[in-house]
């Protein structure tokens, strides 16, 4: 099997991760569930974990980082406890389904006006368009920090800047650049970073998290077990606790700890430039077959380790059923739930293929896959 589709969930992991999850399975207790030791050994592992993902993402500190299953349950949070009946929300066309479909709630039951700013057919966010929408108001932006689509990077800290000028939060969705791209919170002005821990982290699915500046209060999503307070009629609203109702999954967060030490050990900006490396060797392969076709590049701040194409006019999913089963070669077709960025590429009836790298890709691999294009368009394109 050769794994290029490591934007959806990377498959192979560091084995420090599957040893951490099993040393979980076997000794932890319920974190924060009592002063056991296995419940001790448990509540300590996810403390460190904390205190590696505020170091990872700039945050104030460990206890401004709530964990939860995923970046689409961090986005759900934010946009929740955030956004108030009638308020104003800014996005843009790269936003996942994780942003658009909470946002689009908020819109049919409480009456949010959603603006979205547009992209070119190149990728490009439309800067002066965000300005433009944030001058009539607004309370929050939602950024996708880089389009699940096409790889593209978008320059972070000139939409905080122009966000806070207007009086606007910034939340970012870090779910494709966490681990590959450097992120720093208090640097660049992000008041809200949603990550996922089954992607660039190299940590288990069922784990990711938000991460909160010290000046913005996101009220619990939902009440239950905090372990603490437990005679208080209410949830309790200190952070992380506010967030994190209910048992914690300890054994997911031990593997996501050691995906994030994979992480720090190796360097994000190493990995990052890896990931390109591989990413921008199979486009340079690609660029010049016949009938194949590459979107995106718009992106301001570089791109992370994803291409996006197709071959001729072939249904993307049959280019990606192609590759599986001729080669082995495993990749995401489709609408990849970014709906608007396909309205900007014009590619909502053939959807795309695309191909996403990790640290453990092999050049090798790469080269197949170029191979394996060169073989599809050759019959589909002759």
């Amino acid at each position: 099997m050769i794994y290029l589709d490591n934007a959806a969930t990377t498959a192979h992991k560091p084995p420090e991760v599957v040893a951490a999850v099993v040393r979980a399975l076997e000794r932890f207790g319920g974190v924060g569930r009592g002063a056991h030791a296995a419940s001790l050994d448990a509540g300590l592992t996810v403390f460190r974990a904390r205190e590696a993902l505020a170091h990872l993402v700039g945050a104030p500190g460990p206890a401004r980082v709530a964990f939860c299953m995923n970046a689409t349950e961090a986005l759900n949070i934010a946009i929740a406890g955030l956004v108030r009946p009638g308020d104003r929300v800014i996005t843009t066309a790269a936003s996942h389904n994780s942003v658009l479909r909470p946002l689009n709630r908020k819109a049919d039951e409480e009456d949010c006006e959603v603006a979205v700013v547009p992209h070119d057919a190149c990728g490009a966010l439309d800067y002066a368009a965000l300005e433009r929408e944030l001058a009539q108001g607004a309370r929050l932006v939602v950024l996708a920090h880089a389009s699940n689509l096409t790889g593209d990077v978008y320059d972070v800290a000139r939409v905080a800047r122009c966000a806070h000028e207007y009086g606007a939060l910034l939340l970012v969705d870090a779910a494709q650049t966490a681990g590959c791209v450097p992120i720093d919170m208090h640097r660049d002005g992000m008041d809200l970073v949603a990550f996922t821990g089954h992607k660039g982290l190299y940590g288990p699915q069922g784990t990711g998290g938000l991460a909160v500046a010290e000046h913005v209060e996101v009220p619990p999503f939902k009440e239950g077990g905090s372990g603490v307070h437990s005679y208080d009629r209410r949830h309790p609203l200190r952070m992380p606790e506010s967030l994190e109702a209910g048992t914690l999954n300890a054994h997911g967060i031990a593997g996501l700890a050691a995906g994030v030490a994979f992480v720090q050990e190796c360097g994000v900006e190493a990995i990052g430039a890896r990931v390109r490396m591989l990413a921008e060797r199979f486009e340079c392969g690609i660029r010049n077959i016949s009938g194949v076709r590459i979107y995106g590049g718009g992106g301001d701040a570089g791109r992370c380790g994803i291409v996006a194409f197709n071959v001729g006019d072939e249904d993307s999913a049959a280019v990606a059923d192609a590759l599986n089963e001729g080669w082995g070669i495993c990749v995401r077709a489709g609408a990849h739930c970014a709906p608007l960025m396909h309205q900007a590429l014009g590619t909502c009836n053939q959807g795309a293929v695309r191909v996403s790298t990790s640290y453990f890709t092999t050049e090798d691999e790469v080269d197949t896959a170029v191979g394996a294009v060169a073989d599809i368009a050759a019959e589909v394109c002759s």
